[in-house]
């Protein structure tokens, strides 16, 4: 993994880890921090360039949803549709 690469991946699990922190609800917390932290843990030994852009806008679009997730805990996430 190139030094850019490592470091926007470490740039964004912190900031997963900061705003899964942010949820009232200590479940809600505590299950984002564990699905957070397992899903770094199991993707650790990723080398190939694609897969590790996949897997970091998947963690970027999931860094939105949570923040929307703190923000309001009440509203549902959405689901795109399936048509």
């Amino acid at each position: 993994m190139a030094s850019s690469s490592r470091s926007q991946v470490i740039s964004l699990y912190r900031m997963l880890m900061k705003e899964s922190k942010k949820f009232p609800s200590y479940n809600f917390r505590t299950y984002a921090l564990r699905r957070v932290r397992d899903g770094f843990r199991a993707n650790r030994n990723v080398d190939n360039p694609r897969t590790l852009d996949l897997l970091l806008n998947q963690a970027r679009e999931n860094l939105a949803v949570i923040k929307r997730q703190v923000r309001c805990p009440s509203v549902p996430p959405t689901m795109p549709s399936q048509n």
